[in-house]
């Protein structure tokens, strides 16, 4: 009688079942395909072949403030920037066009793709200094991608922009900061300490200083020099050799060094996982040389398309060493575009709209950007690539979240996740094979800056009115003048938080039927918008949104109203 282990080799092998076993380094998986019948008791009724079937490599390439409408296999008509290699993983593989980053702003995202856990429940972060210095935002013992793929037997590389925090050597034990940071010294903590095997990182992102990269922990170059670049002109730390124009070739240069050093591995059954965050087409917008002119969209157009040419350098890479077709690639966003973006290198008040003027538009059909509750901020451009598994040229419908590669690499690698990891996480492996596979994702919590969100099926409810942000930048309603104009609609100020669980303090759309989100429908339906409150709430307490026991979260308390203004409290008496 077989062991449970081998039935589900039997199973998975036989496209019954998807769990996988572990894969052991130097090792490729036995997989037993099973050709006979399923008894009625659902044991199988014998085999007949066995089979290599290596484990897969894992490329996970995210862009930086790309838009949904930026990627022509994603915006179509509304998109008129030429996007070759993106599209290319789009034919060849998966479209995921219900795709979500779980916050309209980095590091949220970030934290939540690494960890797959909602960052919002995670304690306060170890205090660091400004943009780049700032502390480490993922506890010490914290298990990430890295540490898990690791643990799995892959050789793993982080690549590109790391905004998840570190801990700095200085030069007079003080907290890092811009003027005391011993560069000669290697990072306390950082990719390192959290998995990865091969490093090459930008602490923070383009704009952000300091400009200089840091290799395994190690500083590169001399920095010596202080630099700043377009858009908001920080000026600070930099590497006497750090050119903005240059990152982009950087990073996939250093991307195609761990490729190749990885692929003498894979040939003996050591898989590899690389996770390439990109620094673009985030501000400053500094397309090189090579990428100037491109497009007839100016500056921003021509950083676009250098952005797709670091997806196909990798592609062209896998093609060249002859392991794509067990490799899995993932394109996406780390959420939506930015308003201030634009043809003017500087950061300017929604320039991104001026582009619309050409037909195109980076948010697509949606309404919103960075930093914003609308989709325009949190629904981003995926397409995964898996010949050998997903089916070329295919479209998926389906709600997933980026925080769902933690759990859709554990279910490849047979890795079995404890209670407490990954409480947000769902692995999308059904869907990889099928597109029309039941969905495993039925509901997501979002977050602004700082308004949240849920989405459960259609409906999405928003717990703030209008954008959810200050709107510096773009975004409208801008948060101060939303809520005025809510309390005017109420009749006077609200006297208790229950009452904010209504219109006009809340925002509810259908997405099928109003992707755009034009129609509040919170008044319409209160019972509606009370379930997703219920909803949120009870995934809140339960420190996760996945099957398993209650986990509580590393917060005393986490506001389901976030981003109040202190005026909307005002008594009636202090208002007249």
């Amino acid at each position: 009688m077989p062991q449970p282990a081998t039935l589900t080799r039997l199973l998975s092998g036989a496209g019954l079942a998807h769990p996988r076993t572990r894969w052991l380094p130097g090792m490729a998986r036995l997989a037993v395909v099973c050709c006979g019948v399923l008894c009625a008791n659902g044991m199988a009724d014998r085999v007949c072949s066995t089979e290599l079937d290596p484990a897969p490599n894992v490329i996970f390439i995210l862009a930086d403030d790309l838009g949904y409408g930026d990627i022509k296999s994603f915006g179509g008509e509304r998109c008129q920037i030429e996007t070759p290699h993106f599209d290319r993983l789009a034919r060849e593989g998966m479209r995921f066009t219900d795709a979500h980053a779980n916050a309209s702003v980095c590091v949220p995202s970030r934290v939540a793709i690494m960890t797959g856990r909602y960052p919002w429940r995670f304690g306060p972060p170890a205090v660091g200094g400004p943009w780049g210095f700032l502390g480490t935002r993922l506890p010490p013992d914290q298990q990430t991608l890295g540490t898990m793929l690791r643990a799995a037997g892959y050789r793993t590389g982080y690549v590109g922009k790391w905004h998840l925090g570190t801990r700095m050597q200085t030069t007079d034990g003080q907290v890092q900061g811009p003027a005391n940071v011993d560069y000669q010294r290697p990072l306390i903590i950082g990719p390192s300490q959290f998995g990865f095997d091969d490093s090459f990182i930008l602490p923070g992102s383009l704009d952000m200083f300091p400009y200089a990269f840091v290799r395994d922990n190690q500083w590169v170059g001399e920095v010596t020099a202080q630099k700043g670049w377009s858009a908001f002109h920080r000026v600070g730390p930099a590497a006497q050799d750090f050119e903005d124009v240059k990152v982009l070739d950087t990073f996939s240069r250093e991307a195609e060094r761990f490729i190749r050093a990885s692929a003498a591995a894979t040939s003996q059954g050591t898989p590899f996982f690389l996770y390439l965050a990109l620094t673009a087409p985030h501000t400053p917008v500094s397309p090189s040389a090579e990428f100037a002119g491109r497009s007839r969209l100016g500056v921003y157009g021509d950083f676009v398309m250098e952005t797709d040419d670091c997806i196909g350098r990798v592609l062209a890479t896998l093609d060249e060493l002859g392991i794509g077709d067990n490799t899995l690639v993932i394109a996406t966003s780390d959420h939506g575009p930015a308003s201030y973006a634009g043809r003017n290198r500087k950061a300017t008040y929604l320039q991104l709209k001026a582009l619309e003027q050409d037909g195109h538009y980076s948010s697509g059909p949606f309404r919103g950007y960075k930093f914003s509750v609308y989709e325009g901020g949190l629904r981003v451009p995926f397409a995964a690539r898996w010949p050998t598994v997903v089916p070329a040229g295919t479209t998926c419908e389906r709600l997933i979240g980026l925080q769902d590669l933690l759990a859709t690499c554990a279910e490849i690698t047979g890795t079995k996740l404890a209670a407490t990891e990954g409480p947000d996480s769902i692995s999308i492996l059904s869907l990889l094979r099928d597109a029309a596979a039941p969905p495993p994702r039925t509901s997501m919590a979002f977050e602004a800056t700082p308004a949240r969100a849920i989405r459960s099926g259609p409906w999405k409810l928003a717990l703030c009115p209008g954008s959810g942000t200050a709107g510096n930048y773009g975004n409208t309603p801008r948060r101060d003048r939303a809520w005025r104009e809510a309390v005017a609609r109420f009749g006077r100020p609200p006297t208790a938080p229950v009452e904010l669980r209504q219109a006009p303090f809340v925002q509810l759309f259908n997405l099928e039927d109003d992707p755009g989100e034009t129609n509040n429908l919170a008044a319409t339906y209160p019972a509606k918008v009370g379930e997703l409150i219920t909803l949120l709430e009870r995934q809140i307490a339960a420190g996760r949104s996945t099957p398993g026991p209650d986990l509580g979260n590393d917060r005393d308390q986490i506001t389901l109203f976030s981003g109040v203004p202190s005026f909307v409290w005002k008594s009636a008496a202090d208002d007249r």
